[in-house]
């Protein structure tokens, strides 16, 4: 038996669940592809970020591979519709049994799999999926009846108790060395026709499954012990700041559970503060999933709460652009702003207060913020993503209140009391006053020097309260 992996977002050796089946089944040796499929990407608003990163993820995984004598292959296509024949040609090309791949759970990605299908049937051959996102399968989580959970606390609480009646949940080895090369690989491609590669971000962000391994290591040796008190402070690095290899799957998180739960006295529930507050993270992760999987709606751009779907958001081009450029006169939501601009990637606390700001204070549609953060991250995925912006717009599940309303000054107030992490990011308000940055009477007396330049506030937020409160009550309960 010849196998052909198909490698998708989970860019990795270690611990891939289709790829060890795969060393593992075959006879005839194992071949590997990568669909680059540029009109899809841009569809799905990957950006700049996330495709230089997969790029350079990607040139790492070929080079891994090679050593285990497993060539990568790469096949160019607009989009999803050609993945079919593109693989199907390929399979014969290479004389290849079966397609193994890790499943993906969105909607498109999906039907691109059933097709795939469905082309590979047709010559005999086959194509296996395994669950490999999550450490345990979106489906294997539901209540008594057997429905799909909408509230994250019980969701946990079956979690864990899942995990504990599955017991081994062990991250798998480095797949077994093939006995010989099938053929020669083809080069990774350094850029990809309309994104940009000159982002600059592989300092910030190194590629290759030895640099998230080697990240996720210190990360439990030096901070997830202080996780818990650390984490919502976006100006002393207190969190583990592996997004980014978790969503391109360069680290699985059945390792970094493996971890958390070896600093946690061995276990996933609550012993040790730091380590189990990380472990609810990981499964906040796999939650998203199982929502995306149990209401497809998500994937199409639709509120998990169809009732929100009345709100009348307001349109405004022009505060739209100034919250996108980091100009909205609030310091907080503008260093969050400009972080994602200069590093792809955002502290998670100021995501949720830019996210409220969009939503609650400028009244603008979350889908817009969604969609702007998607196409600048480079940690972008899908369910996590949606799932943070509809949980600060109180259009998804286990959402904030409606009328919960993070006030930035006091999120900024609490969370970056120094105001190192607004500094950072906002140069013009380097020499004000800290007290000052939470405050937006004393800032705008403090407007002199560099902060002149600085905006004012786009928005009175006690007008705004009012205003969202009413256009909130359409979809109350």
């Amino acid at each position: 038996m010849r196998i052909l992996v198909w490698f998708r977002a989970d860019l990795r050796t270690d611990d891939n669940t289709a790829l060890a089946a795969a060393a593992r089944d075959a006879t005839r040796g194992v071949a590997a592809v990568f669909a680059v499929c540029p009109r899809q990407w841009r569809a799905h608003d990957w950006g700049d970020a996330k495709v230089e990163f997969v790029l350079r993820n990607l040139a790492c995984l070929r080079e891994r591979l090679l050593k285990l004598n497993i060539p990568l292959r790469i096949v160019t296509t607009p989009a999803f519709d050609g993945v079919p024949a593109a693989l199907r040609r390929l399979a014969q090309d290479l004389d290849c049994d079966a397609v193994y791949a890790n499943r993906e759970l969105e909607v498109n990605e999906a039907r691109r799999d059933a097709a795939v299908r469905a082309a590979l049937e047709r010559d005999g051959r086959t194509l296996r999926l395994f669950d490999d996102q999550t450490i345990l399968p979106p489906e294997s989580v539901r209540t008594g009846e057997g429905r799909f959970y909408t509230v994250f606390t019980p969701f946990k609480r079956a979690w864990l108790a899942r995990l504990a009646a599955v017991g081994d949940v062990t991250p798998l080895g480095p797949p077994r060395r093939q006995p010989e090369l099938l053929c020669a690989p083809d080069d990774v491609p350094e850029e990809v026709a309309g994104f940009d590669r000159g982002r600059g971000l592989a300092e910030l962000w190194p590629a290759g499954e030895n640099v998230a391994l080697a990240r996720l290591g210190r990360f439990i040796d030096e901070r997830i012990a202080t996780y818990k008190s650390r984490r919502d402070y976006p100006g002393i690095g207190g969190t583990s700041r592996l997004s980014p290899y978790l969503a391109a799957g360069v680290l699985s998180p059945r390792r970094c559970l493996a971890g958390a739960r070896a600093a946690n006295e061995g276990h996933a529930g609550e012993r040790r503060p730091g380590p189990s507050c990380w472990i609810s993270e990981l499964v906040w992760r796999e939650f998203y999933r199982h929502v995306l999987v149990g209401f497809p709606r998500v994937s199409m751009g639709r509120a998990f709460k169809p009732a929100t779907e009345q709100i009348a958001w307001r349109e405004s081009p022009a505060d739209f652009a100034a919250w996108q450029a980091g100009r909205t006169g609030v310091p907080i939501v503008d260093a969050g702003l400009r972080q994602l601009a200069a590093e792809g990637w955002m502290h998670n606390r100021v995501r949720m207060i830019v996210a409220m700001f969009l939503a609650k204070d400028l009244l603008l549609d979350w889908r817009l913020g969604e969609r702007h953060f998607m196409r600048h991250l480079v940690d972008g995925d899908l369910a996590s993503n949606n799932g943070g912006w509809q949980w600060s717009a109180s259009t998804g599940t286990d959402a904030a209140p409606y009328f919960r309303i993070f006030n930035p000054y006091s999120q900024s107030a609490k969370f970056d009391p120094d105001g190192a992490y607004i500094r950072a990011y906002v140069p013009e308000l380097r020499d004000v006053p800290a007290a000052a940055l939470h405050d937006p009477d004393a800032l705008a007396a403090a407007r002199t020097g560099a902060a002149a330049a600085y905006p004012l506030p786009i928005c009175d937020r006690t007008a705004t309260r009012q205003r969202v409160l009413a256009a909130f009550r359409v979809a109350a309960p």
